[in-house]
């Protein structure tokens, strides 16, 4: 390919003429030439670090998409921004850094790219805040661009067994309870994690890098492929190839990420039993597109599209599984050919999501992915609940072989730490509804993920006779009638915050209700006397997130 003007057209304001002599300098002291300046000057947005195994490889996959990027004519650029690892950070004040750096992440790449006038972006991603913020900064900068996902982790194993993250966390569970010695809780954690990766099931990362490929922003079968697979660089090469056929056809993700993209990453979500954050995330997408977008859009979406995909953690099997079935363009030809997606939608290959993925072939014998004619669920994965407890509403996962009714006293708790302890020292019981506030968007601040309570409720058997309500967040691997996202959140003063021990709380996820038994002369009178908390923070990043964001329901997000 050979670059044309309009090809470097934004880099010129920042390398070409006499005036630009010092910025040119500057590159030279890297080794770039004149030539180089010459050509479009691409960013490669990294999101690599060694804290965790999730982004530990990206590094390897940069280097191809460099070299893919070159090979197409252009000079890539690379600079690295943040990443949190949730699955180190849970249950401790560090997972509140968590959703706080999808905003980072995004206004870090913002930044960098708006300031060195790059005409086209590649942005690598991996663990879960990784994925929205890099899409978060794409839509915002609107120049030619695309994200590649690093990839799933292979599963690992004993006693041929497969395990996760989620698995650890459950044996923690089983560990309190006296049904495994620390031993098996040891053998456990030293074979989940196999190597580098997200975490394998259809958690917030695999579940983000679907949606990636569903909405066109990531090119249909790249996100996919395991981040371990020989075939990763591969595709990596073709992604950095791919942004200078972008750049050339100067296609932007104003064009691809359009209210019918936002519909299919919905129903991609609630098809595949995806991760409850995908409402957070795609709501946050909307509001950087500037496209109107709700939970009533969501719940409507999910509520006529039936859920196909056997996948962890309600489910039995991991992405690679699925990768292997037939991939993500499997499920999405299924799903446009039954209509619950819309096929006409572009995307970053130039095709229509139609187009990209008619190639697909089922794998003979595959178990992953049910016909659309007999699906595990009629209905999708994600449960948009509104009720008296929460009137701007709330999210919970449903396999459907769940409790879809619960009725039970509330135990208060006003941070997770002491939920935690309580479920540790065995002082939750079987019909309890526990209530962990103050942990929202404000209020934690950065509504901290609470796999550590959940999973240790599954792992005491509790999973099932109990309930859990928080105007915090879960991670992608909770199940169960877990509800986060309450909303307004405790700190601002919402229902949640006016709850007292005992209260009787009720939740129908059939009717899609959540209330709690009291008339609303109590709730005014509590709300009288009710005063807001002291912040946790009072300045640096956390307080500033606590003072801009908006809340769960309008996406966490602080536009």
């Amino acid at each position: 390919m050979t670059p044309s003007h309009a090809m470097n057209a934004i880099s010129r304001a920042l390398v070409s003429g006499v005036d630009r002599a010092a910025a040119r300098a500057m590159f030279k002291g890297i080794g770039l030439t004149d030539e180089d300046l010459e050509k479009p000057l691409i960013a490669v947005a990294n999101t690599w670090t060694e804290v965790g195994p999730c982004n530990f490889h990206l590094r390897l996959l940069s280097a191809k998409i460099k070299e893919g990027i070159k090979r197409a004519g252009g000079t890539p650029l690379e600079f690295n921004t943040v990443t949190i690892s949730d699955g180190i950070t849970m249950g401790t004040e560090g997972m509140k850094a968590s959703l706080v750096s999808r905003e980072v992440i995004a206004d870090s790449i913002e930044l960098i790219t708006r300031a060195n006038y790059f005409d086209g972006i590649v942005a690598i991603s991996s663990c879960d805040k990784t994925i929205p913020g890099t899409i978060m900064a794409l839509i915002r900068l609107d120049i030619p661009g695309l994200m590649i996902y690093g990839g799933t982790i292979a599963p690992g194993s004993i006693d041929d067994r497969p395990l996760d993250i989620v698995s650890v966390y459950e044996a923690l569970g089983q560990y309190q309870a006296g049904k495994i010695t620390l031993e098996e809780l040891k053998a456990i954690e030293d074979r989940a994690i196999p190597g580098a990766g997200a975490c394998g099931g259809q958690y917030t990362a695999n579940t983000m890098s679907m949606i990636g490929e569903i909405m066109g922003i990531s090119p249909i079968g790249v996100n996919e492929v395991p981040a371990e697979n020989e075939r990763k660089k591969e595709v990596s090469l073709y992604a950095g190839e791919l942004v200078m056929k972008l750049v050339e056809q100067n296609l932007r993700p104003s064009q691809i990420i359009t209210r019918k993209a936002l519909e299919n990453a919905i129903a991609a979500a609630a098809a595949s039993g995806g991760s409850t954050n995908a409402v957070l995330h795609t709501l946050a997408f909307a509001r950087e597109a500037r496209i109107p977008f709700t939970l009533d859009d969501i719940r409507a979406i999910s509520d006529r599209t039936p859920l196909i995909a056997d996948l962890r953690p309600t489910g039995q099997y991991v992405a690679q599984d699925l990768y292997e079935a037939g991939g993500v363009a499997l499920f999405a030809k299924w799903l446009i050919e039954s209509g619950h997606l819309h096929g006409d939608t572009l995307t970053v290959t130039g095709n229509t999501l139609a187009e990209a993925t008619a190639h697909a072939q089922e794998t003979p014998g595959q178990k992953v992915l049910y016909p659309v004619a007999t699906p595990i669920k009629a209905s999708g994965g994600l449960v948009i609940l509104k009720g008296s407890l929460a009137p701007d509403g709330a999210v919970v996962k449903l396999k459907g072989d769940e409790n879809q009714y619960f009725r039970g006293p509330a135990r208060i708790f006003n941070r997770e730490e002491d939920a935690y302890h309580a479920v540790q020292n065995r002082q939750i019981k079987e019909g309890d509804v526990i209530v962990i506030r103050y942990e929202g968007p404000v209020g934690g601040p950065g509504m901290r993920e609470m796999l550590q309570v959940t999973a240790a409720l599954v792992g005491q058997g509790l999973g099932a006779s109990t309930m859990l309500i928080t105007d915090g967040r879960f991670s992608g691997g909770t199940r169960g009638l877990m509800i986060g996202h309450v909303a307004p959140e405790a700190a601002v003063g919402g229902p949640i915050g006016l709850l007292e021990e005992g209260d009787i709380i009720v939740v129908d996820a059939a009717k899609h209700t959540i209330d709690v038994e009291l008339s609303a002369e109590e709730l005014a009178a509590r709300r009288a006397r009710w005063q807001p908390p002291q912040p946790r923070y009072t300045h640096g990043v956390m307080a500033k997130y606590a003072r801009l964001t908006s809340q769960a329901n309008d996406g966490a997000c602080t536009l």
